[in-house]
């Protein structure tokens, strides 16, 4: 009987953690996925130095007027799961783990600002 309630209580425990983690993180939208990690991300919601974004870019590939956006600099660690158009959260990191890759050469416009970010799970 212990057991069961041990399971449901740890369950709990660890759903708790999950919704904090996305409350302290910064809901994003991947709004251009360019070739070779050109990638601009909109960010939609949260707590972030309105310095560290772009408030208003005009694509010059496409004349399209994008609102608080970035450059991502961190492509070796961005999940090849999200795709363009999905909206997820996360937080800025300067120091991302397996950031080192290799990257082609080949450019596709951006925001002149860039972030390195961790995706919230």
């Amino acid at each position: 009987m212990i057991q069961p309630l041990l399971v449901l209580v740890a369950l709990l425990s660890l759903n708790c953690t999950k919704s904090s983690d996305v409350n302290n993180c910064i809901k994003g939208k991947l709004v251009i996925n360019g070739i070779c990690g050109n990638i601009t991300i909109q960010v939609l919601s949260g707590s972030i130095d309105s310095n560290l974004i772009v408030k208003s870019w005009q694509d010059p590939s496409t004349s399209k007027t994008y609102e608080n956006v970035f450059a991502l600099k961190s492509i070796c660690t961005f999940p090849s799961s999200i795709k363009e158009g999905d909206e997820f959260y996360f937080k800025i990191d300067n120091d991302p783990k397996g950031s080192d890759c290799a990257v082609c050469l080949a450019y596709r416009p951006t925001p002149p600002k860039g972030l390195m970010i961790s995706i919230c799970k």
